[in-house]
């Protein structure tokens, strides 16, 4: 692993492996009855999938869940055991090589279907699907008047030996807004599709539509199994309802670089591409070495917040390909003093959820997008229950 001390010093990613394993404890006791599937897609939301998916089968998670089939290739070729799933298929996709590596493959229709039944045949073994219903959010899933078609050839194929349907599930469109009228009425449907394809001979393994505000905030979803992806990394799925703190989770990611340049300017010196910001007086620069190559959202110019030196402060202008400027007001912190970008606030440090508001987005964006220029740092990567001082 990466330490904190061989780390470059231009920025990081600190990644609290103890932290991740208390989310995850944490949603399990939301959940107690089901199953808990963590969502490691887009390389654990940016937080780096293998070493997050060690830390969450550790601390319980019985499922991993991928997007695509290649991240879920990558877990099972990285040693990762127990059941893995993904779901965002596309004509001609690696279907042996996810049925070889024992794999549950998302289904949303026919093609899906008769494509898993091909490659099925040609491995020698059964394929293991998970129909997955549109109960009315409209993306992925077959829609209520294909589902019967749906099912029935996945029954013929499971009596000819080519797949075992171990699972129904679909997903929320507005559980982060509890109360929204879509909720009870996806699960008024879901509960009949499930009901017909059970009738119908459909034996599955785990039925699940919650994802982590459904796990959190509706009970009444969980089922068989709760899948979690971004409260697992310790951010609020819904943070009209409150802060991770009010949901027992902690931020997982701590974002920081190193000040590449602090200079004095004097008043009326203007900052970055456009001149969007000149300086009100003289004062201070402190130039922090990230951009939006690296994933800080330009649309946070003139507002994202950082912490130097104990203070708040905020971008000074436009934030540029690989750095940003900050106005120090008279400070003086050296080269390389530290610029905390966000992390859980413990510090008075800004949080991913402070970022989003600045760049008008949600803080799953914010944290996902954190490019690979950036090393991820981790720490606390041995689970001694979690008292441990490792780095």
């Amino acid at each position: 692993m990466t330490t904190r001390e061989t780390a470059p010093l231009r920025a990081r990613a600190e990644i609290d492996l103890a932290a991740l394993r208390a989310n995850v404890r944490t949603l399990r006791a939301h959940a107690p009855a089901a199953a808990l599937m963590a969502v490691v897609k887009s390389d654990a939301y940016g937080h780096g999938a293998i070493p997050c998916a060690r830390a969450a089968v550790e601390a319980g998670a019985t499922w991993l869940g991928t997007a695509t089939p290649e991240e879920a290739l990558a877990l099972r070729a990285a040693g990762l055991p127990g059941r893995i799933m993904c779901w965002l298929w596309v004509p001609g996709g690696p279907w042996r090589e996810a049925i070889d590596a024992d794999i549950d493959l998302g289904v949303s229709g026919l093609w899906a279907l008769r494509e898993v039944v091909e490659a099925a045949a040609g491995a020698g073994a059964p394929a293991r699907v998970q129909l997955k219903a549109d109960t009315g959010l409209g993306r992925n899933g077959c829609q209520p008047e294909d589902w019967p078609g749906l099912v029935a050839e996945a029954l013929r194929a499971e009596a000819a030996g080519l797949v075992r349907v171990t699972g129904l599930w679909s997903h929320l469109a507005c559980a982060d807004e509890p109360g929204h009228p879509s909720i009870e009425a996806q699960l008024a449907l879901f509960r009949q599709m499930v009901a017909y394809a059970e009738r119908q001979g459909v034996r599955p393994e785990v039925r699940h539509i919650a994802n982590s505000p459904a796990t959190l905030t509706l009970p009444d979803s969980h089922f068989d199994l709760v899948r979690t992806g971004i409260a697992v990394y310790g951010i609020s799925p819904s943070p009209e309802l409150g802060v991770p703190a009010d949901f027992g989770l902690r931020p997982v990611m701590t974002l920081a670089a190193s000040l590449a340049l602090v200079k004095h300017v004097p008043g009326g010196h203007g900052v970055s591409y456009g001149h969007h910001y000149v300086t009100p007086g003289a004062t201070t620069l402190g130039l922090v070495p990230v951009g939006y190559a690296d994933g800080i959202p330009r649309h946070a110019s003139g507002s994202g917040p950082v912490l130097i030196g104990g203070k708040w402060r905020t971008v000074a202008g436009r934030i540029a390909m690989d750095q940003f400027v900050v106005d120090l007001g008279g400070d003086e912190p050296g080269a390389g003093a530290e610029a905390v970008l966000f992390g859980p606030g413990d510090r008075g440090e800004p949080t991913a959820e402070d970022w989003a508001k600045a760049a008008g987005t949600i803080a799953y964006e914010i944290v996902t997008r954190i490019g690979t220029r950036v090393p991820r740092v981790y720490v606390k990567v041995n689970n001694q229950q979690d008292g441990e001082a490792n780095r």
